[in-house]
C-alpha cells in the first residue's frame, strides 16, 4: 500500500490591506478621525460650543498631513486643548504614523517582526530593512532635538523681545518650534508672523527648522556623517542638497525683484529687511507655510513662482510636500540626456535605474493633473480668481498651508475637496494609486516593440 494521501497545505493570501502602502494611508486616516473627534468635543473651542464636522476634519487633516490651511482663526477659535491636539497632530504626521507605531513596537517588545519592518520602511523610506531599527531611533531623537533647541530660542525670544509672561513665552516658543520643523505652518497669531517681519531671531530660527526639517531625514543623517567630504555623498544627498540651495537663491531673487516696490509688502522695508523677508518667504513656500509678508497682496509674478516652489516642495522622506525636489531634478536630468542623445540617466558618476525615472514621471504626472482637476472643481465652486484658486489648490496639494486667504469662503463642498488635496499630497500620490490597487501584475512574456511619434 502507498502512502496515504495527504492535503496540500493551503497558502493563506495576504489580505489586500496588509501592504504596507495601505496600512501607511490608513494610519494616517485613523490619525484624521482621532483628531477630528477631539477637536469636535465643546472643551476644544474657546466658547465651548462642538466645532462642525467639516471644520473639524478640515483642522484635522492640515494638522496630520502638517499642512497649515485653516478655515477658522487657530488661536481664536480653539482652545489651549485643542491647540494642544492640533500640536499632537503635526507631531504625529511630521514623524510618520508607522513610524511612532516602530518605536512603540520597539519600546515594548524589543523587536521588530518583517511586517512591521516593512511598514516603516514605506513611511521613513529607509533603503534596508537592517536599517529600520536604527532609523527610527535617530529620527525621533533628532526631530525632538531640533524642535527643542528651536523653542528654547524662540521662547526667550518671545519673552525678551516681546513682554509676554514666561509660561506664554514657552507656549508660543514650542507651539512654532514643532509646526517649523514639521513644516506645518500652523501659528498662534491671527497675521502668522507678519509682526515678525523684521525680526531676524525669530525669522531665521523658523527658516532654519523648516529647511532641516525638510531636507528628509536619510540626507541629514548622511550630511551629519560626511559634511567635510562632499565627494562621497550619495545620488540622493547631492541633488537633495544642490536643488535645495538653488531653488531658495532663486526664489529669494524672484521675490525680491518681483515685491521690492510693492506698498503692501516689501515696500515699505530697508534693504536689509527686504533681503530676509524675500528670503523667508522663498523658504516658506517649499511647503511650510508661514508668512511674514501678506499673501493676498502678493503681485502676479510672485504668485506664479510661489505655485512652482510648493509644486516641487522639499526633500524626500522628510516632513515637506510637494513632488519632491528629487523627483523634479531627476526629470531634468532625463530631459538632459534626451537632449544629448544619451541612452542611460547618468548623474554624477552613478546611473540612475529606469525604474525610478519613470517613478519621478509618474509621481510629477499625477500632481499635475490632480492640480488642475481640483482648480477646475474649485473654480466652479467659487467667483475668484484662477490665480488664486490655483494658488490654493497648489497649496492644498503640496500641503504648504500658504493662501491667499479664499480658504475660509469656500463652500463646505470646496472645503472637502481640499481636505482630500491635503490627505493625497502627504501620502503621496503614487502610495496613494499602489494602496489602492488591488496587486501588482507581473508578466512573463516581452510584446516586440514599436516606435511613434513623439511631439
Amino acid at each position: 500500500m502507498g502512502a496515504p494521501h495527504r492535503p496540500m497545505p493551503v497558502v493563506r493570501q495576504a489580505s489586500r490591506w496588509q501592504h504596507p502602502t495601505r496600512v501607511v494611508a490608513g494610519g494616517f486616516g485613523v490619525a484624521v478621525a482621532v483628531g477630528t473627534g477631539l477637536l469636535m468635543l465643546p472643551i476644544a473651542t474657546t466658547t465651548g460650543e462642538s466645532t462642525d464636522l467639516v471644520n473639524a476634519v478640515f483642522t484635522a487633516t492640515s494638522a496630520v498631513c502638517v499642512t497649515g490651511l485653516v478655515t477658522v482663526d487657530t488661536a481664536g477659535h480653539w482652545s489651549t486643548f485643542g491647540e494642544v491636539v492640533i500640536l499632537a497632530l503635526i507631531q504625529a504626521g511630521g514623524l510618520g504614523i508607522m513610524t511612532l507605531a516602530t518605536l512603540f513596537a520597539l519600546l515594548v517588545s524589543k523587536r521588530l517582526g518583517l511586517r512591521a519592518q516593512l511598514l516603516v520602511q514605506a513611511e521613513t523610506k529607509a533603503l534596508s530593512l537592517r536599517d529600520v531599527r536604527r532609523v527610527v531611533g535617530r529620527i525621533v531623537v533628532f526631530s525632538l532635538a531640533c524642535e527643542t533647541v528651536a523653542a528654547l530660542v524662540l521662547s526667550v525670544r518671545f519673552a525678551t523681545g516681546y513682554d509676554m509672561p514666561a509660561g506664554q513665552a514657552v507656549y508660543h516658543g514650542v507651539f512654532h518650534a514643532i509646526s517649523a520643523f514639521n513644516n506645518a505652518g500652523f501659528s498662534l497669531n491671527p497675521d502668522n508672523l507678519m509682526g515678525y517681519v523684521t525680526d531676524p531671531w525669530i525669522n531665521i530660527v523658523i527658516a532654519a527648522a523648516v529647511i532641516v526639517g525638510g531636507l528628509g531625514f536619510p540626507v541629514v543623517f548622511e550630511l551629519a556623517r560626511n559634511w567635510r567630504r562632499p565627494h562621497l555623498w550619495s545620488v540622493l544627498t547631492r541633488v537633495t542638497v544642490t536643488a535645495t540651495i538653488a531653488l531658495l537663491v532663486i526664489g529669494t531673487v524672484v521675490f525680491a525683484a518681483a515685491e521690492s516696490d510693492n506698498p503692501r509688502t516689501l515696500g515699505p522695508l530697508g534693504d536689509p529687511d527686504k533681503v530676509m523677508a524675500a528670503f523667508f518667504a522663498s523658504v516658506m513656500a517649499r511647503t511650510a507655510g508661514f508668512n511674514s509678508l501678506d499673501t493676498a497682496a502678493l503681485t502676479p509674478e510672485s504668485l506664479l513662482a510661489s505655485d512652482m516652489l510648493m509644486f516641487i516642495g522639499g526633500g524626500s522622506a522628510g516632513t515637506a510636500g510637494g513632488i519632491k525636489v528629487t523627483t523634479f531634478a531627476l526629470l531634468g536630468y532625463v530631459i538632459w540626456a534626451e537632449m544629448r542623445g544619451h541612452a542611460r540617466v547618468d548623474i554624477g558618476r552613478r546611473a540612475v535605474p529606469a525604474g525610478n525615472q519613470r517613478q519621478a514621471l509618474a509621481i510629477a504626472l499625477l500632481g499635475v493633473g490632480l492640480v488642475v482637476a481640483s482648480t477646475f472643481a474649485l473654480l466652479s465652486m467659487t467667483t475668484h480668481s484662477l490665480d488664486k484658486v490655483l494658488f490654493e489648490a497648489v497649496s492644498a496639494f503640496a500641503t504648504v498651508g500658504l493662501s491667499t486667504g479664499i480658504t475660509a469662503d469656500l463652500p463646505p463642498a470646496g472645503h472637502l475637496l481640499i481636505t482630500t488635496l491635503m490627505f493625497t499630497g502627504r501620502i503621496g500620490p503614487l502610495t496613494l494609486a499602489s494602496a489602492l490597487a488591488l496587486r501588482s501584475h507581473g508578466r512573463r512574456y516581452e510584446l516586440p516593440e514599436e516606435r511613434t511619434i513623439v511631439g
